[in-house]
């Protein structure tokens, strides 16, 4: 493997769970990952997820100069100072050429042209005296796109050897999958979209009747039983029916699932919340079918999902399986993206996010 073009870069990731910062450190040219540093979460405290989960309800009526939405943008920078520091005293030797900044997604509105990270690259750039690119999913919309998923160009360049057709679940607040075609002569064909919820709803729910953040071990769900009627009912709506590429909000879903489960058991209502998950996936309609599948990000770590997804697809494993960090995976991609953006590489393309043309996404923090 050449080296040529080789950067550290870190990138930091802050998905819909609201659970806290992913950090990853890697040295890449933007095409592929030539070594792998450290990789850390830094986790939210209790009372900033709890304002950024009001401010996930209530964005779409704030003005980007609310007061809160500047308050809560300065202290989740910090936080990500926090995690590039960690980072860091893990790797004393590696001085980072760059940073990727996903920055905390409080609205994703694709069909009015809008996604929403907050974020301060300025201050964190101060902060650590690095270069910054971030508002990546601003630039895909600006091409014409929907702004996500930007993850393929990771798992393309990871599964690069890949021959069979695969496919890459990425199961966060909302779930999505990156599907490559088979490898002919070295060419394949990439798509991607979001399938539907991830963990969001059944966190919520579990919250709700729990008092705990998540459904753990999918304990709620695997007592309760699917209710067939809401499943289908919400499984109706029009956005299951369409095509790749496309992308979903956190809360797209979350008052007409919400509501649909209000009558369930906590047991049912949790096992009807899954099911709903897995079966979005299982429905995605996709040009080619995968030969084998899979998992990443926190709902591989819920053995009641993993079962139900194994039992409707086929050949599923772990990103683990493969020797990936499942849990880093997204943070390595923000770092790969920004080395592509200094190179001026693209990160999406039309049959990943709709694009009119191949996308070069970011911008550097002044």
């Amino acid at each position: 493997m050449s080296f040529e073009n080789m950067q550290w870069a870190i990138g930091l990731m802050s998905g819909t769970s609201l659970d806290g910062v992913d950090a990853a450190l890697v040295q890449t040219d933007g095409e592929r990952i030539a070594q792998y540093g450290p990789a850390v979460t830094v986790p939210y405290d209790p009372t900033l997820r709890a304002r950024l989960r009001h401010l996930l309800d209530h964005a779409a009526h704030l003005a980007e100069d609310d007061p809160d939405i500047l308050a809560a943008e300065r202290d989740v920078t910090l936080r990500h100072v926090d995690a590039v520091r960690e980072l860091m005293t893990l790797a004393p030797d590696i001085r980072p050429d760059i940073i990727g900044f996903h920055g905390q997604t409080v609205l994703h509105q694709p069909e009015k042209g809008r996604s929403w990270q907050i974020g301060d690259g300025a201050l964190l750039q101060a902060e650590c005296s690095v270069p910054v690119v971030y508002d990546f999913r601003a630039r895909d919309l600006e091409c014409g796109g929907e702004g996500a998923p930007l993850v393929p160009v990771l798992h393309a360049a990871l599964l690069e050897s890949e021959t069979q057709s695969v496919a890459v679940l990425n199961i966060g607040g909302v779930a999505n999958v990156t599907l490559l075609g088979p490898n002919t002569e070295g060419q394949r064909q990439v798509w991607a979209c979001d399938t539907g919820p991830g963990n969001a709803l059944l966190d919520d729910w579990a919250e709700r009747h729990t008092g705990v953040a998540c459904d753990v071990d999918g304990a709620l769900a695997r007592k309760g039983k699917v209710d067939r009627a809401v499943l289908e009912s919400l499984l109706a709506m029009p956005y299951f029916q369409r095509e790749m590429p496309k992308s979903l909000d956190r809360l797209s879903f979350h008052a007409s699932a919400m509501q649909a489960v209000e009558t369930l058991s906590a047991e049912d209502g949790a096992a009807t919340l899954l099911e709903f998950t897995v079966e979005a996936i299982a429905r995605t309609p996709m040009p080619v079918k995968p030969a084998k599948w899979f998992v990443a990000g926190g709902g591989r770590h819920n053995p009641v999902l993993m079962e139900r997804l194994r039992s409707r697809l086929g050949c599923l494993g772990s990103v683990d399986d493969l020797g990936w960090d499942g849990d880093a995976l997204e943070a390595q991609c923000f770092a790969l993206l920004a080395v592509r953006y200094v190179r001026g590489l693209p990160s999406s393309w039309p049959q990943t996010t709709g694009t009119e043309k191949p996308c070069v996404a970011g911008r550097s923090a002044r």
